[in-house]
């Protein structure tokens, strides 16, 4: 038994936080950069650490590290040394292991709270170009550079201490087979793979998601199987999708339901109306168990995820 399916078996559903770059820009944060949120790993990395708290403070059970889009590739992009791009990768693993470990000495914050878990952020190569093809999966590269280009990240990120790695926002069935490959090749290394999806049956690129679950159900490295940053109304036929094809856990964090506009980087739209906690329950329903959320989600939403999730522990207990 595996970590995620061990943390389902004792607690019934984990708790995952929700966007990190929007809570830093509610702090007075520029993102508007390549590097987005990872930026700030270089220049202010306590507010980092500070969004982890909040996160903890409002019931998450995992931390999901500032590392989406800090890439090698993208530091060394930006002027930074190899040895200072490796270093602000690991650092996102130490920030969140500091906030746990502030939040978890209070006796008060640990009743009825399992340890959280530190869950290591790999985006896509598409988030690494900076050009919204995370959303696309549009790019031309073989298997083999895309292992190349993920590996050393995730190398570094599971060596800092991280429970697991969320290879997230995936829009290609190909770069998934590619990630998985690369996990694979850490002895005792878990993944779990979140794909974005434009339609209630589709990836971003198109293909089935039964058919992608169905391509990640052999991998073992692969814990359980996720959509994310998409619109919340697709996410019930998504999961039961999902479910007909594998038998693994399902990861759903979708965003706010706005819509991103990757030339103007900005969001557009309203959010989808109706409560974090209705929702939950309703993916739960449909068979998800890693439930939080994506872009423009806040600790607000984490916290009646947790009110409901705590009330589904004594139900289930």
């Amino acid at each position: 038994m595996n970590r995620i399916e061990q943390f389902l078996q004792d607690h019934k559903v984990l708790i995952l936080d929700g966007a990190m770059a929007t809570e830093l820009e509610s702090k007075g944060l520029d993102l508007n950069d390549a590097l987005w949120s990872a930026k700030v790993l270089a220049e202010q990395p306590d507010v980092i650490e500070q969004v982890h708290y909040e996160y903890f403070q409002a019931g998450a059970d995992c931390a999901m590290t500032a590392s989406y889009q800090a890439t090698i590739d993208g530091f060394l992009k930006k002027g930074y040394s190899l040895a200072q791009a490796e270093k602000f990768i690991t650092d996102s693993v130490a920030i969140a292991v500091k906030a746990r470990d502030r939040f978890w000495q209070d006796p008060d914050n640990r009743k009825g709270r399992p340890y959280p878990l530190i869950v290591a952020a790999v985006g896509p190569y598409g988030a690494y170009l900076a050009d919204g093809s995370e959303y696309r999966g549009d790019y031309d590269i073989s298997e083999q550079e895309l292992m190349d280009f993920h590996r050393r990240r995730m190398q570094l990120l599971l060596e800092a201490g991280a429970d697991i790695l969320a290879c997230e926002t995936v829009p290609c069935l190909f770069e998934a087979q590619a990630m998985a490959k690369a996990v694979g090749e850490f002895e005792g290394a878990l993944c779990w793979i979140s794909f974005s999806c434009n339609s209630e049956a589709t990836i971003c690129d198109g293909t089935s998601i039964a058919v992608c679950a169905a391509a990640m159900d052999v991998f073992p490295q692969v814990a359980a199987i996720g959509i994310n940053c998409t619109p919340p109304h697709l996410l019930p036929s998504l999961i039961r999708a999902v479910r007909t094809a594998s038998h693994k856990p399902i990861a759903v964090y979708p965003n706010s339901g706005e819509i991103y506009d990757p030339v103007t980087k900005t969001w557009r739209g309203t959010s989808e109306e109706g409560g974090f906690a209705l929702a939950a329950q309703a993916w739960y329903q449909a068979g998800a168990r890693l439930i939080g959320g994506c872009c423009r989600t806040t600790p607000a939403d984490i916290a009646q995820g947790y009110s409901w999730g705590k009330d589904l522990r004594g139900l289930l207990s």
